[in-house]
C-alpha cells in the first residue's frame, strides 16, 4: 500500500471515528435539575385545568429580572403578553397554549421563570449561564379565549397553529409580530398531544414528542433546521434518563400553514415539543416537570453552543411516534352474538366530556377485532374468561352520602355496576366512585357494541374477577378507589 493511500485511510478513520456519538455531549446533572423544579415549582397550579383569570396575576404582578408587556389582546380582548429576561446576544423565544387545552408547557413556563428569578443558591452557576449568553423571551398563553373555553381553537374557531400565513386571527398575528419584532434565534414551540400516541412498535407511551419541522415540501435539512435538530438530540439524551424509551418523533412533512414549519422557514431555529401521556398521570404533574428539566436543559445547551458537538445523524434514531395506544385493551375475549360465539379483542379508550369547567370521562368501546398492533395503558388477557352483563342495583338510595367504599364494593362483588339515587344535588353530579350511578329514570346500557359505553363484568369459573366500569378496569379482588371522573346520569 502506497503512502498517499495509507494517509487516506487514516483520514476515513479518524472522521468516522469523529462521527460516533460521544457518551454524554454535555454534562447532565438531573438530581440538581429536579432539585430546582421542587424548589420552584409554581404552587398555585396542581392540575391542568386552569383559567386566564386564576394565572394571570403570575404574568401581570411579577417583579425583577422580568419585563412584562402586552402586546395585544385576543378575540374577547384578553391582553396577551410577552415577558423577557436576559442579557445575551442569542435571543430565545417559548410560546404555549397556542392551542387553549393544551396547558402542560404553560405550568412548566411558571416553573421555569420562577426559576429564573432565584439566587445566591446552588442553582447560580446554571441561572448565571443562561441570563448572561441568552436573551429569553416568553409568551405563556398565546390564546388566552381557548384556555378559558377548554378548547383547542380559538374564539373565532379558527386552529392558530395553520394561520401562520393567513394571519385570520388576532392571536395568530400577535404571535407572528412577536417573532419579527425578536427575530430569535431559537425558537420553542410547546404543545400538548393525544395520550394514545405511543413510541414506534412499542407499548410505551410517547410522553413527550419532539420535532424540527420542515421548512419546504423537500424537508430539506439547512442550517437553521440543522440546530433545532442538535437541541432536540441533546433533551432527548436528558429526556431519556428520566423515561427511557418514552420519547417519539413526529413525521417531519411540511405543513404550509403552521407556525412551527414557518418559524424554521423564517430563520428561527425551531423545537416542538408535544406533552403526550404518562401512567398515573392524569394531570400532568410528572410531564410539567419533565418539560421544566427538558427546557431548562436545551436553554444551557443553547448558552454555551454545546449543542453544536451532537451528530446530526442521531436525530433520525430518535424512533417515530405511532397512534397505536388505547385506556384498555382485553386481549382473546369470547363473545355472543347473532348466535355465534367468537373470540376477539376489545379495546376502549376514556375520553373527556367538558361541563362549565370541570369534566367527567366517557369510556366506550373504541374497537374489536383483531387489535394485535394496538397496545394498552391497561391490558388484560381474557382467554379464559367471558363477558357478564351487570345489574343495576333495585332498591334506590337516598343519597350520594349512603355509597361508601365498602359498599360499593360489596355491591359490585355482587354483580351490580349500577345503583340509582333518589336525590342528587346540582353540585355533586360528578363522583368519585367505581360504580354507575343513576338518577330515577335513566336507564343503563350495557351492550357489547362499537361506540357503546363500556360497562360488564368478566367472569373466570363462575365467579366474577373484574368489573369494567365506564372504562375503567377495576380488580374485584381489590377494588381502589383511584381519581376516577364520573357521572351521575
Amino acid at each position: 500500500m502506497n503512502k498517499a493511500l495509507i494517509r487516506l485511510s487514516l483520514l476515513l478513520f479518524f472522521m468516522s471515528s469523529c462521527e460516533n456519538k460521544p457518551e454524554t455531549v454535555h454534562q447532565i446533572d438531573l438530581e440538581l435539575y429536579q432539585k430546582a423544579y421542587d424548589i420552584f415549582k409554581e404552587q398555585s397550579i396542581d392540575s391542568r385545568r386552569f383559567k386566564y383569570d386564576e394565572v394571570i396575576h403570575l404574568v401581570k404582578d411579577r417583579k425583577g429580572i422580568f419585563e412584562t408587556v402586552e402586546i395585544g389582546q385576543s378575540v374577547q380582548k384578553k391582553a396577551v403578553y410577552q415577558m423577557t429576561t436576559g442579557k445575551g446576544s442569542t435571543k430565545v423565544l417559548l410560546w404555549s397554549q397556542m392551542h387553549g387545552n393544551e396547558s402542560t408547557a404553560t405550568m412548566a413556563l411558571f416553573d421555569l421563570m420562577n426559576f429564573l428569578e432565584g439566587s445566591a443558591d446552588e442553582f447560580d452557576t446554571i441561572r448565571s449561564k443562561i441570563l448572561q449568553n441568552l436573551q429569553v423571551r416568553i409568551i405563556p398563553m398565546v390564546n388566552p379565549d381557548g384556555m378559558d373555553l377548554w378548547i383547542r381553537r380559538n374564539a373565532l374557531s379558527i386552529d392558530l397553529n395553520r394561520d401562520a400565513v393567513a394571519l385570520s386571527s388576532p392571536e395568530a398575528k400577535i404571535l407572528k409580530q412577536a417573532r419579527d419584532s425578536f427575530e430569535p434565534a431559537f425558537g420553542f414551540n410547546l404543545h400538548d398531544q393525544q395520550t394514545y400516541y405511543n413510541v414506534n412498535q412499542t407499548n410505551k407511551p410517547a410522553t413527550i414528542s419532539v420535532l424540527a419541522p420542515a421548512f419546504n415540501y423537500q424537508t430539506e435539512v439547512n442550517e437553521v433546521r440543522k440546530k433545532a435538530m442538535q437541541v432536540i438530540i441533546g433533551m432527548d439524551e436528558a429526556l431519556q434518563k428520566m423515561i427511557p424509551g418514552q420519547v417519539g418523533k413526529y413525521n417531519d412533512a411540511f405543513e404550509p400553514r403552521a407556525f412551527g414549519d414557518n418559524f424554521q422557514k423564517w430563520g428561527t431555529s425551531t423545537i416542538l415539543i408535544e406533552s403526550g401521556g404518562l401512567i398515573n398521570d392524569p394531570e400532568k404533574q410528572e410531564i410539567r416537570k419533565l418539560n421544566f428539566l427538558a427546557i431548562l436543559h436545551a436553554l444551557l445547551l443553547i448558552a454555551d453552543e454545546s449543542y453544536r458537538d451532537y451528530v446530526l445523524d442521531d436525530y433520525y434514531t430518535i424512533p417515530d411516534n405511532d397512534l397505536k395506544l388505547m385506556d384498555l385493551l382485553i386481549k382473546n375475549i369470547a363473545l355472543e352474538k347473532e348466535g355465534m360465539t367468537y373470540r376477539t379483542d376489545i379495546g376502549i379508550k376514556r375520553r373527556e366530556v367538558d361541563t362549565s369547567y370541570d369534566y367527567y370521562v366517557n369510556g366506550a368501546i373504541d374497537d374489536i377485532g383483531d387489535l394485535s398492533v394496538f397496545y394498552g395503558y391497561e391490558e388484560i388477557d381474557a382467554t379464559d374468561m367471558k363477558v357478564v352483563e351487570g345489574k343495576v342495583f333495585p332498591t334506590y338510595f337516598e343519597n350520594m352520602d349512603n355509597l361508601t367504599h365498602e359498599r360499593v364494593t360489596e355491591l359490585l362483588r355482587a354483580g351490580y355496576l349500577a345503583v340509582k339515587v333518589k336525590h342528587v344535588t346540582t353540585e355533586s353530579s360528578l363522583h368519585k366512585l367505581p360504580i354507575q350511578v343513576l338518577n330515577q329514570t335513566y336507564e343503563l346500557a350495557t351492550n357489547i357494541s362499537l361506540g357503546a359505553t363500556a360497562n360488564f363484568f368478566l367472569q373466570k369459573d363462575d365467579q366474577l374477577k373484574y368489573a369494567v366500569i365506564n372504562g375503567y378496569l377495576i380488580n374485584l379482588e381489590s377494588v381502589s378507589m383511584n381519581d376516577f371522573k364520573m357521572k351521575i346520569y
